[in-house]
């Protein structure tokens, strides 16, 4: 992608110590003012509560991706084959559906509840095994295959209005933009949006703004951008570690954003050039973000 001129900076600060080794798939539970997030490779659904300042994790028994309010209360989890509801209160997991049981190799990667109250959840091999990866959507309690074929599955995001998704193969380092219906599945087949193949760092996970502009986590750069609706840069968050994963839009006014990151892969000498890699991070940004809608599963 081209150099871009005149953008917003920010530079990113350290807001939880956490050090995960896959930090990913940050989400603002509204209603508990509890930000969640995954270290996917531990089996860690970490928690902060930024009035107070306190934050903790829970240990599982199992890789989750994901911990996203339901409409009904609770949680939730988006694991490596199964969804579960998940009570933060008491610990307690209930098992809701199972998916790809059959393919050890796969994982659950990116995900996201869409305008419509559905979650939307990306497969990618546990080594990011080629084509190996897959994309669904669980609308109104059914698991439908929307894409199959994928390696890392990511950036799944939405358009205000629900009229449109986002979504990458992180391999390919390409953005797509898909039309969607009114029930918000998608509508013939995705179109190249923003182009990262030639740039620094690989696109990962991504969030909207209230405005419709997308935040890009660039996995390899230590930097998330802001992108228009035309996919041009317009701002850009400085991180100091190299691997962040994902954004939320969080607190009362939804104008912090926390970023997640890894240290996966990291040798010896990566973890001492950066000995935060892997912790959650906070920017004052001043921009509104978009809440995601509870999920639905009936």
């Amino acid at each position: 992608m081209k150099p871009e001129t005149n953008i917003s900076t920010w530079q990113a600060e350290l807001a939880v110590d956490s050090r995960c080794t896959l930090g990913e798939g940050p989400q603002w539970d509204a209603i508990n003012k509890r930000l969640y997030w995954c270290d996917i490779i531990e089996k860690r659904l970490h928690w902060l509560s930024p009035a107070s300042g306190e934050s903790g994790h829970y240990q599982l028994d199992h890789m989750v991706s994901l911990a996203t309010p339901l409409e009904l209360g609770g949680l939730l989890l988006v694991g490596e084959d199964r969804l579960c509801r998940f009570d933060p209160s008491s610990g307690n997991v209930e098992a809701f559906c199972d998916f790809e049981t059959d393919n050890p190799i796969t994982r659950s990667n990116d995900a996201r509840v869409d305008r419509h109250g559905s979650l939307w959840l990306s497969t990618m091999g546990k080594h990011a095994e080629k084509g190996a990866g897959s994309l669904y959507r669980l609308h109104q309690g059914k698991l439908h295959t929307l894409r199959t074929g994928l390696t890392i599955p990511n950036a799944i995001c939405f358009a205000p209005q629900g009229d449109v998704a986002y979504f990458t193969d992180t391999e390919q380092g390409i953005v797509m933009r898909w039309a969607l219906d009114e029930e918000g599945f998608p509508i013939g087949e995705p179109t190249p949006w923003a182009d990262f193949s030639k740039g620094e760092g690989s696109p990962d996970g991504a969030v909207v703004d209230e405005q419709g502009h997308v935040w890009l986590a660039l996995w390899g750069a230590g930097q998330v951008v802001q992108l228009n609706q035309d996919g041009k840069v317009i701002g850009r968050i400085a991180l100091p570690v190299s691997q962040p994963s994902c954004s939320a839009f969080a607190g009362p006014d939804l104008k912090t954003l926390y970023i997640t990151t890894a240290q996966e892969g990291f040798s010896a000498d990566q973890l001492a050039q950066e000995p935060t890699a892997g912790s959650l991070y906070v920017v004052e940004t001043g921009i509104k973000g978009l809440a995601d809608p509870p999920l639905r599963l009936e």
